[in-house]
């Protein structure tokens, strides 16, 4: 069972963002993550070490991370966890990485503005329902009930 893992830290890196031959998003970047502590001492707050992640998000989300998330943010990450040891004959290391579930804007540090994307997705099999043109209205209705654009709704096999 693979551990889950919550960090908070500042986007160190640009986003990567590729797409694969196969046609799968994939979007990267660094993130570093500094513990702060009071120091009664000194009387200030002081940054201890800094530990560093690779994080690695895949499909919808990598998409979505492509165009919201730039280096120098402030960000939260849930995902899975995957620590290892490397040597490249030169030296020897340790990689972090996560494989995040989820990313989002730190509110602590800032504001930010939400943009729901809608994903196109074929449509399930449908038995015995009502004509096109009622499910459409049906749709739209749904939609200004909720306070979100008719026309989005009917081109959106999403229910709102």
């Amino acid at each position: 069972m693979p551990d889950t893992i919550t960090i908070s830290g500042l986007v160190a890196t640009i986003p990567r963002h590729i797409v694969t031959s196969e046609g799968l998003s994939i979007t990267s970047f660094r993130l570093a993550s500094t513990q702060r502590r009071f120091d009664r001492s000194q009387e200030r707050w002081v940054d201890t070490d800094t530990n560093w992640y690779t994080i690695t998000s895949f499909r919808q989300l990598a998409l979505n991370c492509s165009t919201s998330i730039d280096k120098g943010q402030r960000v939260l990450v849930t995902g899975r966890l995957r620590i290892r040891e490397w040597d490249n004959g030169e030296r020897v290391g340790t990689t972090i990485d996560i494989e995040a579930d989820s990313i989002g804007h730190d509110l602590s540090w800032g504001s930010a503005t939400f943009s729901r994307s809608i994903v196109s997705s074929p449509a399930p099999a449908v038995v015995e329902s009502a004509p096109q043109e009622e499910q459409n209205e049906e749709q739209q209705e749904e939609a200004v009930e909720q306070d979100v654009d008719p026309e989005l709704a009917a081109e959106s096999s999403v229910p709102f």
